[in-house]
């Protein structure tokens, strides 16, 4: 063989040797399955009694935040730029009340309590003079600034929201409304307590929220029988203010190259914790909200973790506090260890853990499908899934990846059933769960999330689609 046919021959089986390795390559990440028992493990953990329902910016927050992280190490994930721990914690300032409000009018003195129900308060005492009002009256009312509003008749479902809505935006200090089952979802979507303030410590205050009671029929009734204008007062007890946390977790798969930016994985791992009991249980597990987002998250990050290095790096994160208003994610959005520009996209996990009766069977429902060409082509790739079904419902703003679009990185989320029978119910545990159609959505995602990580794809708003502040 002649020193040309020698290179020739090197030069061939060096190249034989790179199809080989990358066939080798691809047919390790084909092969990788997602264990049914893994999910399982993740749930029994994280959506256990023991856990008493991960409430937000509590020290079950913090154990789940020191979990997830344990997870990250174990799969070879590595601490992101600049950070010195897997935990990143933020400081919160909130209200907590002793649960003993009243609410007084004229010679009627009533207690929170059976029947009188405190969902929401800003937190501090208010007063105001009295305004009855029916529904059918609310559209041509008008309601003087500072008025606390009785509505002595409310209907159901959307015509609840069409009238609650116009009394709130006319500036009541508060609003007594009828108890219902509209008011008992309002309640409990705070996990059974009132709804105080609660915010970043590095963010400005936000505008006092209103304070809105509940009241059943007799004791709607005793305010029915006092004369408008009456001085109306709503009494709180705050308690000793206390030191609050909120924690993400993060963790982080460096690429092959600096420059091809960066895919960011999350989901919230909070919920609602420990409230007012339902049949004899008062943990609010959060097996589908989010602790199947997190396991989303979780198994991806074991995937993508033992597949051949890839050329983009790829942040996995969860995210504290979602149920108490983002605060998770929005401290991530001012701290992130990658720069926002950095990101090519995000995609949001949120409550995978049963299968919507709208969509496709074995489908996930992705928010936002129309406003960037990122959902389509993960399909294209073999994601399982689909067009949001609920364009009423704004879900596209209503999760984590909200924040991050509005800086502009294009950030959607895959969901499994909007609103399920368990959404915000202590019925949110691992015997509700769908998991093989959790399993089997996870495992459609990690071909698709390792064909971004290695592409020079990079998402884009369509026309009009990337929202404004």
């Amino acid at each position: 063989m002649g020193v040309f046919e020698m290179e020739g021959f090197v030069k061939r089986f060096g190249l034989m040797l790179l199809v080989l390795a990358s066939a080798a390559a691809s047919a390790q990440t084909a092969a990788w399955t997602v264990k049914p028992e893994w999910v399982k493990a993740h749930e029994v953990f994280l959506a256990s009694d023991a856990m008493r329902g991960r409430g937000s910016a509590t020290h079950d927050e913090e154990i789940t935040a020191t979990y997830v992280a344990s997870r990250f190490v174990s799969y070879g994930l590595q601490l992101a730029p600049g950070m010195k721990d897997f935990v990143q914690p933020a400081e919160v300032v909130s209200t907590m009340l002793d649960g003993h409000a009243t609410l007084a009018a004229g010679a009627v003195k009533l207690t929170e309590g059976t029947g009188i129900t405190l969902i929401s308060s800003p937190g501090t005492s208010v007063s105001g003079t009295l305004v009855k009002l029916k529904a059918a009256d609310v559209a041509g009312a008008k309601i003087p600034q500072g008025a606390v509003v009785v509505l002595l008749d409310v209907p159901d479902g959307q015509g609840f929201r069409k009238v609650i809505g116009p009394v709130m935006q006319s500036g009541p200090v508060a609003i007594v409304i009828p108890e219902s089952a509209d008011s008992e979802r309002m309640y409990q979507a705070a996990g059974g307590r009132a709804r105080t303030p609660i915010r970043l410590a590095d963010a400005a205050a936000r505008r006092p929220s209103t304070t809105i009671w509940a009241l059943d029929a007799s004791h709607l009734q005793m305010l029915a029988g006092v004369a408008d204008g009456t001085a109306v007062s709503t009494q709180v007890n705050a308690l000793p203010a206390e030191k609050r946390y909120t924690y993400n977790t993060i963790g982080y798969l460096p690429g092959s190259d600096p420059n091809a930016g960066t895919i960011l994985l999350s989901a919230h791992m909070d919920h609602l914790g420990v409230g007012t009991p339902e049949n004899g249980d008062g943990i609010w597990n959060g097996a589908n909200d989010d602790a199947a987002g997190t396991t989303a998250v979780l198994e991806l990050a074991h995937a993508m973790a033992s597949a051949p290095k890839m050329r983009r790096s790829v942040l996995f994160v969860c995210y504290g506090s979602e149920e108490l208003g983002d605060l998770g994610s929005t401290y991530f959005g001012k701290h992130s260890p990658v720069p926002l520009k950095d990101l090519v996209a995000n995609v949001e996990f949120e409550m995978i853990g049963n299968q919507d009766p709208k969509m496709p069977k074995g489908v996930l429902l992705f928010t936002g499908w129309e406003r960037s060409n990122l959902g389509p082509t993960l399909k294209e790739h073999g994601a399982l899934l689909g067009a949001d079904p609920y364009p009423e419902e704004h879900y596209f703003e209503r999760s984590d990846n909200y924040a991050l679009a509005l800086e502009g990185v294009v950030a959607h989320t895959a969901a499994g059933w909007g609103d399920p029978p368990t959404y915000h119910r202590p019925t949110d545990d691992l015997a509700h769960l769908d998991l093989p159609f959790m399993t089997a959505a996870i495992q459609s995602l990690v071909v698709p999330m390792e064909w971004l990580a290695n592409s020079d794809f990079k998402p884009q708003w369509n026309a009009g689609g990337q929202p404004k502040r």
